[in-house]
């Protein structure tokens, strides 16, 4: 588990809806996995949809608290508050990327090592002071240095800002593991079309 990243078992979870989502079962994380990976991350990607139905997907740090997942950025009017506005239905992607790794003989018979977590969701806008208080309070304490010594709670813009929460309704996780070094070219050939001739 991270330290000071939030707690896996904070998110909601429909476990059935979960297995469902993903095609290839054979990557599928599991349950807590997911939640891991949600919580432990370092930054996510927000997806959104405009009135004009252009996707608009934009990366920002973020906190897992209140079974939520919250994020924040300029008050000033934009892009996001505008999709927002418009949709609330949104998903929230985080990854881990690793190694990239040959399994064949063939350029195309390569991999990455990687992590991915999705969440599906409902956002809304946290208006409320001591909401966005506790957001700031959570994202400090998750990505700030204790040793800065800076007043602790003093956020005096925070009305500079826009908080977001977003509702988990469904979650997926898939991954790929890096195969030992036998099981990867030129140990080992996994070529997916064995019978290829360049």
């Amino acid at each position: 588990m991270c330290a000071g990243r939030g707690r896996a078992q904070d998110l909601p979870y429909d476990a059935e809806i979960m297995a469902r989502a993903i095609r290839r079962t054979d990557k599928r994380m599991s349950d807590e996995r997911a939640r891991e990976i949600l919580a432990c991350g370092y930054a996510g990607r927000l997806g959104t949809v405009g009135a004009d139905g252009w996707p608009y997907v934009v990366p920002l740090l973020y906190v897992v608290r209140n079974d939520e997942i919250w994020v924040h950025n300029a008050a000033a009017p934009g892009h996001l508050r505008d999709n927002v506005e418009h949709e609330p239905r949104v998903c929230f992607e985080v990854d881990e990327p690793g190694e990239v790794f040959a399994y064949g003989r063939f350029e195309c018979d390569t991999s990455v090592e990687y992590r991915s977590v999705v969440a599906f969701g409902r956002i809304r806008i946290a208006e409320d002071g001591a909401e966005k208080t506790a957001f700031c309070d959570a994202l400090m304490a998750r990505y700030g240095d204790p040793r800065w010594e800076r007043p602790a709670s003093f956020y005096p813009r925070l009305d500079q800002i826009t908080v977001y929460a977003i509702a988990v309704e469904r979650l997926t996780g898939k991954e790929t593991p890096l195969p030992a070094a036998e099981h990867r070219w030129p140990h080992a050939d996994h070529t997916k079309t064995p019978d290829a001739r360049p």
